[in-house]
């Protein structure tokens, strides 16, 4: 079966053509966007289509990074994906950030049980984290949930855990060495998302977005105009 995986959940702009049958990626197109998902998501399918000599017509499944992550780039990935899986008849099977994050921190750096923690920019440590608790074999032993940098390292210490994601530093470092790090990144590689829809297959219901924590944009209600009395 020939998948299309797309992300959107961080600063890229990603999808790869996965072939399930040979169990390899045929090709891919990435662009570092920060923003503007939107505006070029169709142009990097369409790319790696492309470049992997396929059409719409072969795929067979889309998989989508549901987050966490940025609010906008996550909507427009899985309303991308949920309308290319109503149009072509196939099903749209949807990763989490942080699952994908674990399996990466497992094959690049051959950690076992993996905490992948987000939250942060670089040089600014996080009150909280958006994290989840994943073992040696990819099962999840603590659902995504937000909690304290301090409360995180302290699960990761009885876990056993070795840590992943943008906020993987901030929480070694209370820890005091005795954590772990093995991957910093705040996605993971667009071919791992492939590979867990893949292993899923298409057992699971419509993807939906997953949110941990509120959005950065709050409404600005000093520019609302009063109601008008009649």
């Amino acid at each position: 079966m020939i998948v299309l995986a797309i992300d959107c959940s961080a600063s890229l702009c990603a999808a790869c053509i996965y072939d399930t049958s040979a169990n390899r990626e045929l090709d891919r197109s990435v662009l570092d966007l920060g923003k503007g998902h939107a505006e070029h998501l169709i142009g990097v399918i369409d790319a790696a289509l492309a470049a992997a000599g396929k059409t719409y017509a072969d795929l067979g499944a889309i998989a989508v990074a549901v987050g966490p992550g940025s609010f906008t780039g996550i909507r427009v990935a899985v309303s991308a994906a949920r309308g290319f899986a109503l149009a072509l008849g196939i099903p749209a099977i949807g990763v989490n950030t942080l699952e994908a994050l674990a399996m990466e921190a497992r094959a690049e750096a051959g950690a076992g049980t993996v905490m992948a923690v987000l939250g942060g920019t670089a040089g600014n440590a996080p009150a909280t984290v958006q994290t989840a608790v994943y073992d040696e074999f990819g099962h999840e032993v603590y659902a995504p949930s937000i909690m304290g940098a301090g409360e995180a390292a302290e699960l990761a210490l009885r876990s056993g855990a070795a840590l992943a994601g943008t906020a993987a530093r901030a929480v070694a470092d209370l820890s005091e060495g005795r954590l772990a790090i093995a991957l910093e990144s705040a996605t993971a590689d667009i071919a791992t998302y492939a590979r867990i829809a893949s292993a899923k297959g298409a057992s699971g219901g419509k993807p939906s977005p997953l949110y941990l924590r509120e959005p950065d944009a709050k409404p600005q209600a000093g520019f609302v105009l009063p109601r008008r009395e009649e």
